[in-house]
């Protein structure tokens, strides 16, 4: 299996849950609507994760960065 090691930037509290791009350093910034509260964003970074690599959630880890905005991801690809 191969793994996919993303940087990512998550704004939690948008108005939709959505990949917003890149930013100049070429971290991946992702919008979700959920709170910053108990895992909900992070569950929520996972599956908009999902969806747009067209992958399980379940292939996706939070490495790095739990409680922060910025975090290292790792997808696990088929």
């Amino acid at each position: 299996m191969k793994t996919l090691t993303l940087n990512v930037k998550v704004v939690p509290r948008s108005n939709r849950s959505e990949v917003a791009g890149t930013m100049g350093d070429g971290t991946l910034k992702v919008k979700v609507a959920a709170v910053p509260e108990k895992g909900k964003a992070n569950e929520e970074l996972c599956s908009v994760l999902a969806a747009h690599y067209q992958v399980p959630a379940r292939d996706i880890t939070v490495i790095a960065g739990l409680t922060s905005t910025r975090k290292t991801v790792r997808i696990t690809l088929p």
